[in-house]
């Protein structure tokens, strides 16, 4: 489903990072692991498509991205990708409902309210929906960000960090949520982490070195 051949970056300051390669199955969790500097959070871009210009090959259910042009590429990823980034950029002027929508629009999918409600139900958040994202607590709010990443029922859930920040209760339910809603959708749940928390619960791991 998801498949890493030959892949590098090469920054504007020369520097490269080159990653071994892999595969990941459909709805297979796995966890991308590394040292800080190793390229987690690189990686986990190029495979969501957020950074382009590398060498190699990035695979998404059959679709080589790279030769999507940038509009094309913007469409397969807002139908088909669900990103939890670190920093979960919840838009502060708009409720969560509003949040939530915003996704299947920027992705040109239709938004239905029902759609919304049956995401935000399933992480018991369905009170909080006409809420502003300010009132939220910190682990409703990575709740809101995990469920806006599958709104559209991407084949493919990218995470980063998605734990570092939570204590262990918040840690833990977030964890068990990401496998749970992965797994319900039978999307492939990618996670780079350096949590241990996180390495406990999902045993296929990749370990990324900077070379």
């Amino acid at each position: 489903m998801l498949s890493v051949s030959g892949l590098s970056l090469t920054y504007p300051n020369g520097k490269t990072l080159s990653f071994d390669d892999f595969s990941i199955a459909r709805g297979s969790h796995s966890l991308l692991l590394g040292e800080s500097g190793s390229g987690k959070t690189t990686l986990l871009h190029l495979l969501g498509g957020l950074l382009r210009g590398y060498s190699g090959l990035i695979k998404i259910n059959q679709t080589d991205i790279s030769t999507l042009s940038d509009h094309d590429l913007d469409k397969f990823r807002g139908k088909h990708v669900g990103f939890i980034f670190q920093k979960l950029h919840l838009v502060k002027a708009l409720t969560v409902r509003r949040n939530l929508e915003m996704s299947p629009w920027l992705a040109g999918v239709p938004v239905t309210r029902e759609r919304t409600e049956s995401v935000l139900s399933g992480l018991s958040l369905k009170d909080c929906l006409d809420s502003p994202v300010t009132t939220l607590s910190q682990g409703q709010a990575q709740r809101v960000a995990i469920a806006r990443a599958i709104m559209n029922k991407p084949i493919l859930i990218l995470a980063d960090e998605p734990t570092s920040a939570l204590d262990d209760r918040n840690c833990h339910e977030v964890i068990r949520l990401l496998i749970s809603t992965a797994t319900e959708t039978g999307a492939t749940l990618v996670i780079a982490t350096h949590d241990q928390r996180v390495k406990s619960a999902i045993p296929n791991q990749i370990h990324i070195k900077a070379v």
